[in-house]
């Protein structure tokens, strides 16, 4: 009965550590576009180094973990992989980094990556006994791993005072929300509470940042070919089309970015599609036309693209 359930297990224990590797490898590589623009402009802009140093402690102490450990061979690909990644971005950012940040970095990965990695070898292989190296280890990366989770709390904050996601990459959120299934489905089918629990975390802040995404995601502005075009609120043959509303002036002229056509004596403008501008214009102008007999010539005014309209 023992022998069936393991075999049942192991495909579970393949697969799930198959996805896990798929998915991370995809997120390792997420920074790749980043790096391609500091290589074209042979600058680091303002991009922190951080990130990546943090990664490679990271990868280094879960190589360990699977080292001690055994039989932990997706761990350990993956890993190794990410290990390099992350060394080729610390390399690049070394070679187009201004001076204090080259200095800074150099500093963050000599603490970390160097000595406080080698303070946890030192103490693994000397301080603990064998048999309960592997709890030590690995209670070491799940504490770790816990506050790389948590490190995203500062974003979130961002997002919830800004009401804005610039700084929210939906695409890496769901890809870590994915990542933290597949390997918390690994942990579990192994019976490895280290793998197990950190993920947990991960699933809840990367479901938080989705959540928050689209929750502030704004609908993209109306394209460049879109006209401003006229309507009125008192009578007239005005065309009623739905969109964003500007108020403007009494006896005005708005004077349409995508059309010399001067439109008089608007109260207020709708952003709405290029379909509705000729007939929108026709009507505003016959009931201009009717409206000002004397000739009487209003302010003018320009109106850019909808992108202005609030």
């Amino acid at each position: 009965m023992a022998g069936g359930l393991f075999s049942m297990a192991h495909p579970a224990v393949t697969l799930s550590g198959i996805a896990g590797n798929i998915i991370s490898f995809l997120v390792f590589l997420a920074p790749v576009a980043t790096f391609l623009q500091v290589y074209r402009k042979k600058s680091t802009g303002g991009f922190s180094s951080v990130p990546y140093v943090v990664a490679l402690f990271s990868s280094v102490l879960w190589i360990f973990y699977a080292l001690v450990k055994t039989n932990s061979r997706p761990l350990l690909t993956i890993n190794a992989f990410g290990c390099g990644v992350e060394a080729a971005y610390i390399v690049l950012y070394l070679a187009y980094a201004p001076r204090r940040a080259r200095l800074r970095t150099l500093a963050y990965f000599f603490l970390l990556d160097v000595a406080a990695f080698a303070l946890v070898v030192a103490v693994t292989l000397f301080a603990v006994r064998e048999p309960h190296r592997v709890k030590f280890l690995g209670s070491v990366c799940l504490a770790f791993s816990m506050a790389v989770f948590v490190a995203p709390l500062s974003i979130i904050v961002k997002v919830v005072k800004t009401k804005s996601v610039e700084f929210l990459p939906i695409s890496l959120s769901f890809c870590l929300t994915l990542s933290a299934v597949a390997w918390f489905c690994y942990g579990l089918f192994t019976k490895d509470p280290f793998v197990m629990y950190p993920n947990v975390g991960g699933f809840f802040f990367s479901c938080v940042q989705m959540g928050l995404y689209f929750w502030y995601r704004k609908p993209r502005p109306a394209a460049k070919n879109n006209a401003v075009l006229p309507t009125t609120t008192d009578g007239g043959n005005a065309v009623q089309v739905q969109g964003q509303v500007i108020e403007l002036a009494p006896n005005t002229v708005a004077i349409l970015s995508v059309s010399p056509i001067p439109i008089v004596g608007v109260h207020k403008i709708e952003v709405v599609e290029q379909q509705h501008k000729e007939a929108a214009v026709a009507a505003e102008t016959r009931r201009m036309a009717a409206a000002n007999p004397d000739g009487a010539m209003p302010e003018v005014i320009e109106i850019v693209p909808a992108a202005a309209a609030v």
